[in-house]
């Protein structure tokens, strides 16, 4: 059957391939800024007071190439310790003689309880080490106030270095703000995603970053995020110091994984992030606000003019950036809203009286249902076209490893819903009388749509600015655009009617600063999102295997919702059409189908893979069990994995027959050297391993003992000392202590304990993490309320794996990466 089109239809579909050429031209503008095209990297020549990309870059690949095994508990740690002092040595040598130059090798130690990943934990700690340097800047600046560079080690065995300096560093106190360098990727904008104690140090920013990239919303989104930094540690929990949270966010496919190798860096973005650093370092360092810890206490908050936790801030494009406090928020935010309740009695109390007013009043919050309705369909059809698609394919995020897929699948059916109302009611019906107004009913059809918009946009808001929240800048951004674009449409449709094509561009045309900002912010979110979805965790199935294509489809729902919906009050009139929703449809089912043959990951995005050999023993020297287990961090399944790595399954003996309801599963206590990252996996399973080579090592295994009588008090509590010895082991990484029974007070903390973690329908325990190499043994108490027995399970992470384990290792696919390790794991009654 041939589709007919009648002149309107060719007047939308033109105007659907106008927008489509305009958002295109948004997209590559976007990602040259996303992907950092407009910085030039400067070279290993360039001037000492310049920063250079090409001589960071010749550090990095020392340390992250020619320097292996720089995991806490291996001997490249040292050696990188080592590399980073011998640098900063050579540096003071070369400065002039009006600069005095402190080097520290800091080896700290110490133990305290902390949260993470929802899960209270409690952390022992020795001889890990901070490389401390106290400067001024190696040119011909010399800053008013010191400048500390710390290195700090055990960043990623729970911010132990950083803890360590600010409990014993004779400088902690002296520190009057901070800038916290982190990576969660390779590259891209170098994003200031925390801020804070008070809004200083983000006004410092925005007065002096060469390529401001800050985004205030990115503090509200922060906290859902699995992981910490150390901004925490000097900001939140013991030091209350004013700082930045830096972070490079895209590359987030080899974070953590042995693709992350120096050649993944992003050109220039090394370059934007060091003349960032530079300026800001100048900026604060000459504040009159930098203030020392004292000085912080004696002169209070009340004092302090930036105070404030929730400014808004935001980066346009990295061009510039905009900063404005939550006192100015409060009004600016709330103008929308007060122009969206004031407005239709603005437009016909004089004219046309009381009754008139609440009419026209009645037809906004009919444009606004409608305009809300179209923004909830355009999230909730990507969510129904992505289920749909899995029930069809034989595997979930086939967007991961080609980001473009998710805009293809995703943006077509959001469009669908997002025009969907604007057909049913394409006639608006107006409670107006337009007899008496006379008005056409399509301009009071018009102005209800785009009123009914506006203050949909006003009322996301306020309804961040009452949520105490800091993303309301774009949608206010919205309100600001719409208002001028309106102001030229009603101009331009006195001249050249409101049917012509060139009205509708004259609506356009103010929002594209608006509309090319979203594209942006919303391009990034995207892709940020997708990178990170190879991690996020795993929820167990059925559901599990349905959540990250929801959730990006939901993301890409929103993302279009916010740079279409502006335009769909005025260009709806083009775009509301049957053909073009019957066009959108069938674009979507032809995405959704091409986009199943794409596999999911690639040796660009790999799938992770956890892969840990557990003995279970008795004693130092008596083996149990040898055994494999194996678990995932995405919603495709082991079942998955072993269905395309045949030669691991063929060496697992993993038959085509293989289902969860006949695998050995792994207790959850089988990845307690993990503990609390373990309940990011799902199902995880347990396949039989051999013993022999390990026993042939002789390996001392490690074990717990007492090392002096127990003492009973009077009040029937008792006090056991016990003794951990890591065996003959050499690079152990974390040794994890699982303490159940009537346990009241420990060594470790400070004597606190931390809040009793419950698993799987369990006794409640409390967990310790100890990290640190040492010849000498951990000794600790224990104190027990009553004479029940304390039970005591210990974990013990070990990075060498025997010779039959990497065999296995080595037979994966290039496209997973594997992190794999030895866990020793025994279990204790006192």
């Amino acid at each position: 059957m041939a589709l007919r089109f009648d002149a309107r239809d060719v007047s939308g579909f033109k105007f659907l391939v106008f927008l489509a050429a305009m958002f295109g031209l948004m997209s590559l503008l976007a990602y040259s800024v996303i992907h950092m095209k407009f910085v030039k990297p400067l070279d290993i020549d360039a001037p000492l007071d310049r920063f250079s990309e090409a001589r960071a870059v010749e550090h990095v690949r020392v340390l992250s190439q020619d320097i292996d095994g720089r995991q806490e508990g291996r001997p490249g740690l040292r050696e990188a310790a080592q590399y980073i002092k011998g640098q900063l040595e050579t540096m003071k040598e070369r400065a002039g003689s009006n600069v005095r130059i402190e080097i520290e090798e800091n080896v700290v130690g110490g133990s305290f309880n902390m949260m993470f990943l929802g899960h209270s934990i409690s952390l022992g700690y020795r001889n890990h080490t901070n490389i401390v340097m106290r400067l001024t800047i190696d040119s011909g600046w010399v800053p008013p106030r010191p400048i500390i560079f710390l290195f700090n080690g055990a960043e990623e065995v729970f911010l132990l270095g950083s803890h360590g300096f600010m409990k014993t560093h004779q400088w902690r106190d002296s520190i009057g703000a901070f800038i916290n360098v982190e990576a969660s990727g390779t590259g891209g904008p170098d994003l200031v995603c925390q801020s804070g104690p008070g809004s200083w140090p983000s006004f410092v920013y925005a007065q002096s970053a060469i390529y401001p990239m800050a985004h205030s919303a990115a503090q509200d989104v922060f906290p859902v995020i699995p992981g910490d930094t150390d901004y925490r540690i000097f900001s939140q929990d013991y030091g209350n110091i004013p700082g930045l949270d830096i972070i490079f966010l895209l590359g987030g496919y080899y974070y953590h994984t042995s693709f992350d190798t120096v050649d993944r860096l992003l050109p220039g973005s090394m370059q934007a992030r060091g003349e960032n650093l530079f300026s800001v370092l100048k900026a604060f360092t000459n504040s009159s606000k930098l203030k020392s810890a004292r000085e912080r206490e004696s002169v209070g908050a009340s004092a302090n003019d930036y105070n404030d936790e929730r400014a808004v801030f935001f980066d346009y494009l990295t061009w510039f950036m905009v900063f404005y406090s939550r006192r100015v928020a409060v009004v600016l935010h709330s103008i929308p809203v007060a122009i969206f309740f004031v407005m239709p009695f603005f437009l016909r109390l004089l004219n046309s009286g009381l009754h008139s007013s609440f009419a026209t009043f009645y037809d906004f919050i009919k444009g606004m249902l409608i305009h809300a309705a179209g923004i909830l369909l355009a999230i909730i059809f990507p969510i129904m076209f992505s289920i749909l698609r899995l029930q069809f394919s034989s595997y979930a995020m086939n967007w991961f490893a080609n980001p473009y897929l998710a805009f293809m699948m995703f943006i077509p059916c959001s469009l669908l819903g997002l025009l969907i109302p604007r057909v049913i009611w394409f006639s608006f019906p107006v409670s107006q009388d337009v007899s008496v107004r006379k008005i056409p009913k399509e301009a009071l059809s018009d102005e209800a749509r785009f009123w009914g918009a506006f203050g949909f946009y006003a009322l996301v808001t306020l309804a961040y600015l009452v949520a105490g929240l800091s993303g309301g800048f774009l949608t206010f951004f919205f309100n600001v655009s719409m208002l001028i674009a309106w102001i030229f449409f009603s101009l331009i449709v006195k001249s050249c009617g409101r049917e012509a094509f060139r009205s509708a561009v004259f609506y356009v045309l103010p929002l594209i600063p608006c509309l090319t900002y979203s594209v942006y912010f919303g391009g990034f979110l995207v892709q940020f999102l997708i990178e990170k979805m190879g991690m996020m965790g795993a929820i167990p199935p059925p559901y599990g295997y349905y959540i990250p294509d929801i959730v990006v489809a939901a993301i890409v729902g929103i993302v279009t919702g916010w740079c279409v919906g502006p335009l769909i009050p005025v260009c709806g009139n083009w775009l509301a059409r049957s053909s073009i929703l019957q066009f959108l449809l069938h674009l979507s089912v032809l995405a959704m189908a091409l986009s199943s043959q794409f596999f999911p990951y690639s040796t660009a995005a790999p799938k992770r893979v956890v892969f840990q050999h557990t003995f279970q023993t008795l004693g130092a020297n008596h083996l149990i069990d040898s055994s494999y287990h194996f678990s995932v961090v995405d919603s495709n399944s082991l079942s998955f994995l072993f269905k395309y790595a045949p030669e691991v399954a063929k060496e697992l003996s993993i038959s085509s027959e293989f289902s969860f309801e006949t695998a050995n599963m792994s207790p959850r206590g089988t990845w307690m050297a993990l503990f609390p990252v373990s309940f990011l996996f799902s199902r995880t399973m347990k396949f039989p391993a051999g013993s022999n080579e390990i026993l042939e090592k002789d390996l001392t295994f490690p074990y717990l003992s007492t090392y002096k009588p127990q003492v009973i008090s009077d009040d029937g509590s008792r006090k056991v000392y016990l003794e951990l010895s890591l065996g003959s082991l050499e690079e152990v990484w974390v040794a994890v202590l699982n303490i159940t029974g009537p346990l009241s007070s420990w060594s470790f903390a400070e004597n606190k304990l931390p809040a009793p973690e419950t698993t799987d329908g369990g006794p409640p325990s409390y967990i310790c993490r100890l990290s640190g190499a040492s010849p000498e043994n951990w000794k600790f108490w224990l104190e027990a309320s009553n004479s029940e027995y304390l039970r005591v399970e210990v974990a013990v992470l070990h990075q060498v794996l025997v010779d039959e384990a990497k065999k296995l290792k080595s037979l994966f696919p290039p496209w997973a990466d594997i992190t794999a390790a030895s866990s020793f794991l025994s279990s204790y009654v006192f």
